[in-house]
């Protein structure tokens, strides 16, 4: 199912995202301008629509190799991520892009974008590895500490799943960054957590069983090169999981939203709002 219609089913029913749960997390008065007020953004960092034009190449990618096909030609991953990028930028004109020093410009992420897919269609192995589904949209019921279903779902698309050599489920999530990912980050994250989640409730694993996942990261560096980060997701971090969605939401609920100052201000899309806040 395409993303923007699995988008639109899930709008139909109380639900919450891991991102809107992770944007309250790092800033509650940023979920409040961008999920309540519903504010256009002031100014769009490039890591956005680069991002969305490298998640279309790569599952035009995966995609061909679910179907069966052979692996899909650079050219056409090439083709795919610069009319995406394109197609954002042009739908933003109106709104001052936040360039970065490894996309400068807009001919500057064209050409990372080349370089990176370059490094991603060379390195990509899924020997071992079948392909189940790409851009997997599924949801699942909320429950609170005392096991009492919550009228939310939480709703998430998840990148790649696929099966390994053992007939166990891989969740994959694809990543683009400049630094590599630590470990402790990768085992930390809650994205990965809620996908977990997702995959449990779904009956993608047994409700004991910890979920194997792993991060496929796309550097950005003047050389490209594709670095993979494992780690896995227990019942016991799922649980804790549902916990703190059920937090973020009774914060909403109540109305809580306040500032939280860090690293991520700089690229802040409503920053001169929170000023005059």
């Amino acid at each position: 199912m395409p993303r923007n219609q699995a988008l639109n089913r899930f709008s139909q029913d109380l639900y919450v995202s891991h991102n809107q749960i992770l944007t309250y997390l790092n800033c509650s008065l940023k979920y409040r301008f961008h999920y309540v007020e519903k504010r256009k953004p002031e100014r769009i960092s490039i890591t956005l629509p680069f991002g969305k034009a490298m998640h279309a190449a790569e599952e035009l990618f995966y995609r061909s190799m679910k179907n069966g096909r052979n692996k899909e030609p650079l050219e056409a991953l090439l083709e795919k991520f610069g009319e995406v990028l394109c197609t954002s930028l042009e739908k933003n004109a109106s709104t001052p892009i936040v360039w970065k020093k490894t996309t400068p410009d807009k001919a500057g992420a064209l050409a990372m974008g080349r370089s990176m897919l370059t490094a991603f269609h060379e390195s990509v192995d899924l020997s071992g590895y079948a392909v189940v589904d790409v851009e997997l949209p599924l949801t699942a019921r909320l429950y609170t500490d005392d096991g009492l279903p919550t009228d939310f779902l939480l709703v998430g698309i998840i990148d790649l799943l696929l099966m390994d050599e053992h007939n166990e489920a891989v969740v994959v999530d694809n990543k683009t960054a400049a630094q590599p990912m630590a470990q402790k980050t990768a085992d930390n994250d809650n994205q990965m957590t809620s996908y977990a989640y997702l995959l449990a409730a779904n009956k993608y694993v047994f409700p004991t069983s910890a979920v194997k996942c792993r991060f496929d990261v796309l550097r950005k560096l003047k050389s490209p090169k594709l670095e993979i980060v494992h780690t896995a997701r227990t019942a016991q971090d799922r649980k804790r999981f549902a916990k703190i969605a059920n937090a973020v939401l009774a914060g909403i609920d109540a109305g809580i939203y306040m500032p939280q100052p860090n690293w991520m201000c700089s690229d802040c899309g409503y920053a001169d709002a929170c000023k005059a806040w």
